[in-house]
């Protein structure tokens, strides 16, 4: 059962007399722990220690790992000394991070000198983009039409952010249309006090970058604000989603931004002095500020640091991995001791981006997950997410009667409401991201408070009820509700949090009506065991439907077929039918031990739950390496010219193979610069060229070479 978190690490803004102050990023803590330190002499010089944290939607783990103590080979290598969790606080995410890593150096009795690395993975940048959550961003479109935004789903994760379109871009072998960013210039003023930052996507840019860098330089001399362009984060085609990629970035920015700060400030003030890495989408470690400047690169980088983890902890080269959370399952197969990558790009919150990460599913069941009813049904299911919610035993272990006495006052109305044990509080994020709210939402923000408020009595109509959305899809608001969390909670399978609040809600919830007008549930009691049975149901079909999906169908469709249903129900019949995986199930997370309990048979094989799975993610920070690549492409745009595009340069030869050992030579340049900035000395570097060609009577023809260098070794550590 993981230990009662300390409540100086609530997800939002409290009393100050309840939490001790967060870490100055100027100072030492105002509160320091009692020193623990042992005294070090020459002789007893510490030997190097690695901190790995993990920031997830809901908790913030932490753990001390020692390369030099434990097994020296094998699975478990190293030893880790210590771990620990606070929950994750949004509107300051030093303060749970000071909680879980000042608890781990407690445990320890460790000297913090001693770390010589600190390296971070986090479920933030997946979580906004699954919840719909992100900054404000104004696109600029360079050489695209209106029609554009049709593909790729552009239009969708646009929503109603700006989009300036621009006469210019390139074709495809870098040759330049007219540039005309005077449209661009005149709505600078009005959307520099709206945004927290822009995105530009030329046409072509990754054959030519010239007109995006002229856009980028033009917007940040005129606003100072953050500026992602597309051929910084993509060498391939298809603008679209291109686009759509460099629009995500732009959005998670101020959010990893934050979360670096936050943990550079906590470094500082607890004198660690040693580089601090992050986790991207594909297992690989960057530097932090490598990270801060391409952020989309760390969607998926909880899940990527929770395989390595479990290769690390199990030794199974062949399994599939599943990592339970707050807000998501995330669920990924493990090959030959290596995760699969997803060619294709990341797909998250419904979105195909062009990140290079794990193949990943990532689906929004956890233990937060909002738990509602079918409707319309006679005898309605028990629906589970995709939205997160603040589970009622938190907010009634953080505010109290504010949350139990609204509860109990709803439990004595005759009639169940719509609204019952739902409550709005402010997550607590700095007032600027709040920019551009329309009036109906910025009076709704003004009504919302530190403390929840229910929402029976908050809102007056359903268009208030959308507006609420619309805050929350901001990162603004929280919903509090009840939650497989809570449910664990009315059962004794949990005990983080308030279990009385958590019953409360329970009761409500249980008097709700199905189609026939009677009570969904005999008791509390027994709604909590049906909204558990329904996740780890629900977390057998999503493994399932990631394990066709790799096998090349559709695993969605499949899993839904009603011969696939009887299989998993091992319903009785003249034909018995079963399905079974052809590997184990690794189950991560700190709820693992409980949702997936019973999951073996309904996958058709050994579900394998590690002892230190509570804290995979920030161990597997830990053991990674860095890896970082750089492209180039070199065409022909007529006969005997030969173009290379190699960052952000264009260059013509007259020769293929000097082109082609130009590019190589680039590639090695940018892909070596990029290792160090990335947080390595010792890099590795692999060249690899593709050539495009064809044959026309018996003579070569040479189309395109595609030449990709990458760099990979251990991060450097503090001396």
């Amino acid at each position: 059962m993981p230990a009662s978190p300390s409540a100086n690490s609530l997800p939002w803004p409290i009393s100050p007399d309840f939490i001790r102050e967060p870490v100055s990023a100027k100072g030492r803590h105002p509160n320091p722990l009692p020193d623990h330190r042992p005294q070090m002499t020459a002789k007893t010089k510490p030997k190097p220690l690695f901190l790995g944290i993990d920031t997830g939607g809901t908790y913030t783990d932490a753990v001390l790992w020692s390369e030099t103590e434990g097994p020296q080979q094998g699975p478990n290598k190293g030893k880790v000394l210590a771990k620990a969790k606070a929950l994750t606080t949004r509107h300051d995410l030093a303060v749970g991070i000071s909680g879980a890593v000042d608890a781990v150096l407690e445990k320890a009795g460790t000297d913090p000198a001693a770390i010589k690395l600190v390296s971070m993975s986090t479920t933030l940048a997946t979580n906004a983009l699954v919840e719909g959550q992100g900054g404000r961003v104004a696109l600029v479109m360079i050489g695209f039409s209106e029609g554009d935004l049709a593909r790729d789903g552009l239009k969708t994760a646009l929503g109603t952010d700006p989009v300036v379109f621009c006469a210019g871009g390139h074709d495809v072998h870098g040759n330049a249309a007219k540039l005309d960013l005077s449209g661009l210039e005149a709505m600078l003023p009005e959307l520099g006090a709206s945004v927290s930052g822009f995105a530009v996507c030329a046409y072509f840019a990754t054959r030519n970058p010239a007109h995006e860098i002229a856009a980028r330089e033009l917007i940040r001399d005129r606003t100072g604000l953050p500026v992602t362009a597309s051929h910084e984060l993509s060498a391939k085609l298809g603008g679209p989603r291109r686009a759509l990629t460099t629009l995500l970035n732009a959005r998670l920015i101020s959010m990893i931004d934050r979360l670096v700060a936050a943990t550079e400030g906590f470094l500082q003030a607890r004198d660690i002095a040693a580089p601090l890495m992050v986790v991207r989408g594909d297992g690989a470690l960057v530097s932090a500020a490598f990270a801060r400047q391409r952020p989309i690169e760390t969607i998926l980088s909880g899940p990527a640091a929770s395989l390595v983890g479990a290769r690390h902890m199990t030794g199974l080269d062949n399994a599939v991995v599943s990592d339970i959370g707050g807000t998501t399952t995330d669920v990924a197969v493990l090959d030959g001791g290596r995760p699969r990558l997803d060619p294709e790009g990341a797909t998250v919150g419904g979105f195909r981006t062009m990140v290079e990460a794990v193949a990943m599913r990532t689906f929004g069941l956890g233990g937060d997950s909002e738990v509602t009813l079918e409707d319309g049904a006679l005898d309605p299911k028990i629906l589970l997410g995709p939205r997160r919610l603040v589970p009622l035993a938190l907010a009634g272990m953080a505010h109290g009667e504010a949350v139990t006495l609204e509860l109990e006052r709803q439990l004595r109305a005759p009639n169940t409401g719509r609204m019952d044990g739902r409550f709005a509080v402010r997550t607590g994020v700095p007032d600027r991201l709040a920019a551009g709210l329309t009036a109906p939402e910025a009076k709704l923000y003004e009504t919302i408070g530190a403390k929840p408020l229910p929402l029976d009595r908050l809102l007056t109509s359903n268009a208030q009820n959308a507006t609420l959305n619309r805050l929350v899809s901001r990162g603004l608001v929280h919903i509090c509700g009840f939650t497989p969390s809570d449910a664990a909670h009315v059962l004794g399978k949990q005990a983080n949090w308030d279990a009385a609040t958590a019953r409360l809600g329970a009761e409500l919830f249980s008097r709700r009506r199905d189609g026939r007008g009677q009570a969904i549930a005999a008791s509390p009691e027994a709604l909590c065991e049906r909204v558990l049975v329904t996740l780890t149901r629900w977390s057998a079909e999503y493994i399932l439907e990631t394990a066709f999906a790799e096998d090349g169908l559709d695993g969605a469709a499949t899993v839904a077929h009603a011969l696939v249903q009887r299989a998993v129900d091992a319903h009785p019949g003249i034909a018995r039918l079963t399905v079974a995986l052809d590997r184990p199930v690794i189950g991560l997370g700190a709820s693992a031990p409980l949702h997936y309990a019973s999951l073996a048979p309904l996958v058709g094989n050994d579900c394998v739950v590690p002892g230190d799975t509570d804290v995979a993610n920030a161990l597997g920070a830990v053991v990674g390496q860095v890896r970082v690549s750089a492209e180039a492409r070199v065409s022909q745009p007529k006969e005997g010219l030969f173009r290379l595009a190699s960052g952000e340069t264009v260059r013509d030869f007259l020769d293929e193979a000097a082109a082609i050992a130009a590019a190589e030579a680039d590639v090695r340049a940018i892909v070596a610069e990029r290792a160090r900035d990335a947080g390595t000395d010792s890099a590795e570097i692999e060249i690899a060229t593709e050539f495009k060609v064809s044959t026309v009577e018996a003579q070569r023809m040479f189309i395109e070479a595609h030449v990709v260098a990458v760099a990979s070794g251990r991060p450097r550590i503090a001396v």
